[in-house]
């Protein structure tokens, strides 16, 4: 494939650390790479390299002759006295524009309840966020660089960027690289995964579920010192294997291979016991809203409300931005009243809420971490195990250095991490989670993720990150049009309604990506193509054992036989290749019987 952009050698250094050392790398047409990493690694470093915004300290940045890059930054960097209309497609005239499918789809996917004439200034950050986004998209790039596209986009924002960058980029035209903590997302667009670490960027083929495949079995070839995290990202990887995300772009990642490495790790959550610590702690009565509804002056944001919250629930609650679900959580803590019917609270509930403010934060900003874990004088036991709260804040990515930073001087995802270890510490049996995942990398996510895993009690999470909700919840409910709907189907039966207009008359949201068609197949085509699925993984499993046999034979060769090296050499080449196209064809046959 042609090259597009590039570095060559980059050196990048801070005044108290350096980001990146002889680095060397390519982008390339047809490319689809998600780029992840831990906050700091310097993620966002590398997209201003390739874009050009920031210079190197040595090496250099190579572009193809021509290239056009697009780039969204973190910051929108747009103008508080100009109209939506020309931040999106600037100076253009209407009749251009408006005649061109592809400006009206991202118009019509991310502004279309953002009034045109309206001051960019006057506008929400989350909808500068997705003007700014939209303003970038109608522009015609070579190489587009979006660095966190998806923050502030709720679920079917999220779901219609997806699927835009997937038509845009479904071919060999241009390449794509996104910055991003969202995994779902990651799996969903992306093709190659660039992990941004010590230095260095390594590169995985595919995208989140086949890169925590490659990385757990990195981590245990090179048996290295991270026992910790490498024995966490074992455990997503067991998730993903038998969970409904799991997906792996390319089938030369064994399935073999993933049960193998997940053969004794057991389920993220033993909801069995977990559901009788919940019940010992709770009692039968938790939370009930009984014919609940709120309204606002002459607007209805609830109508009609009957939800009972048993013990151990794990709930996800989705919905567009504004339908009405901080409003609910609110119903549930006890912070609102509701305009008719009744909440009903049981006496021995206590709930613990982690909300997007930090409003418990603020009260403590200037005593140092350290000194408001000397306060705490409980323990949290995780996995059986009584942990110490510094134990505890290690385990969520803490650094021993950070303990002697002021509270208020620590990044978002650190004063986040520390934020819900003071509310489990507080001992709630019901726990409120509104958009926790921000400002978190997709280590930090596993880690909250693994000691949700073993808190016993009632969970009610509201995010617009799909993988988090699917791996921490049980079930999920949807607020539409002012009422409360259970979702069995999940995630994609909540975009289906959306699509289907159920809720918009009070949300105004965007329409969901379309329906991707059906194969079309006959009864004797698909036998057809599963039974040669079925051989396909017969001479696979053949091959391997064949290549591990010259794997051996080189590797007892006498040196000096050349031409018995270069001979088996020969033939080593020839089955790898055989594998190549069987995968390859496999692939293709997968996805007709999908």
């Amino acid at each position: 494939m042609a090259h597009l952009l590039g570095g060559e050698a980059l050196r990048l250094e801070h005044p108290t650390r350096v980001v990146f050392d002889s680095l060397t790398l390519g982008v390339d047409e047809g490319d689809r790479i998600g780029v992840v990493g831990r906050n700091g690694d310097g993620k966002s470093s590398l997209l201003g390299l390739l874009s050009g915004r920031q210079t190197p300290d040595a090496g250099r940045v190579t572009r193809r002759g021509g290239v056009r890059v697009g780039v969204l930054d973190q910051a929108d960097g747009l103008d508080p006295q100009a109209t939506v209309g020309h931040s999106v497609v600037g100076e253009t005239d209407e009749h251009v524009w408006a005649g061109d499918p592809k400006v009206r789809d991202v118009i019509a996917g991310l502004v279309a309840d953002i009034a045109w004439d309206a001051r960019v200034g006057d506008l929400s950050g989350g909808q500068r966020r997705r003007v700014a986004l939209a303003g970038v998209l109608v522009g015609d790039w070579d190489v587009l660089l979006l660095d966190e596209p998806t923050n502030h986009l709720d679920v079917e924002g999220i779901a219609w960027l997806a699927g835009h960058l997937k038509t845009r980029w479904a071919a060999n035209d241009g390449a794509l690289l996104v910055v991003t903590h969202d995994r779902w997302f990651l799996d969903e667009v992306c093709t190659t995964t660039w992990e941004v670490h010590d230095r260095i960027v390594e590169p995985f083929e595919g995208g989140y579920a086949a890169y925590v495949l490659q990385r757990v079995e990195r981590d245990r070839q090179a048996a290295s010192a991270e026992a910790k995290r490498q024995n966490l990202m074992t455990k997503e990887l067991a998730w993903l294997r038998r969970g409904a995300p799991a997906r792996t772009s390319k089938p030369k990642f064994r399935i073999e291979a993933a049960n193998a490495l997940i053969a004794d790790v057991p389920p993220p959550r033993d909801r069995v016991q977990l559901s009788r610590l919940a019940t010992a702690r709770l009692g039968k009565d938790v939370v009930d809203l009984l014919d609940v509804s709120v309204s606002f002056g002459e607007k209805d944001v609830l109508r009609d409300v009957e939800w009972r919250i048993a013990p151990g629930e794990r709930t996800g609650i989705l919905g567009a931005n504004g339908s009405g679900k901080s409003t609910l959580l609110s119903l549930v803590a006890g912070l609102r009243q509701p305009t008719s019917g009744r909440v009903k609270t049981g006496s021995t509930v206590r709930i613990g809420i982690l909300d997007q403010q930090f409003r418990e934060l603020a009260e403590i900003a200037g005593d140092r971490v350290r000194e408001v874990l000397a306060r705490t004088q409980t323990t949290f036991s995780v996995d059986g195990k009584e942990m110490t709260p510094a134990q505890l804040l290690e385990r969520l990515g803490f650094a021993r250095e950070h303990l002697s930073a002021r509270v208020g001087d620590l990044s978002g995802g650190q004063a986040r991490r520390l934020h819900l270890l003071l509310v489990l510490l507080s001992e709630p049996n019901v726990l409120i989670l509104d958009e926790p995942t921000n400002d978190l990398d997709v280590d930090m996510l596993a880690a909250m993720e693994d000691v949700l895993d073993t808190w016993p009690g009632t969970l009610i999470v509201v995010s617009h990150d799909r993988y988090f909700v699917d791996r921490v919840t049980d079930q999920q409910y949807a607020v539409l049009g002012g009422r409360l709907r259970h979702l069995p189907g999940g995630f994609e039966e909540y975009l289906r309604l959306r699509q289907d207009g159920v809720g918009a008359s009070t949300t105004g949201s965007r329409p969901a990506p379309a329906p991707e068609p059906e194969t079309g197949l006959s009864g004797a085509e698909l036998r057809a193509a599963q039974k040669e699925m079925t051989s396909a993984e017969r001479r696979l499993e053949k091959l391997s054992g064949q290549i591990a046999t010259l794997h051996e034979r080189m590797a007892a060769a006498d040196p000096a036989d050349y031409a018995g090296t270069m001979e088996l050499d020969g033939r080593l080449k020839e089955l790898e290749a055989e594998v190549a196209t069987l995968e390859e064809r496999w692939l293709e046959l997968s996805e007709l019987v999908a």
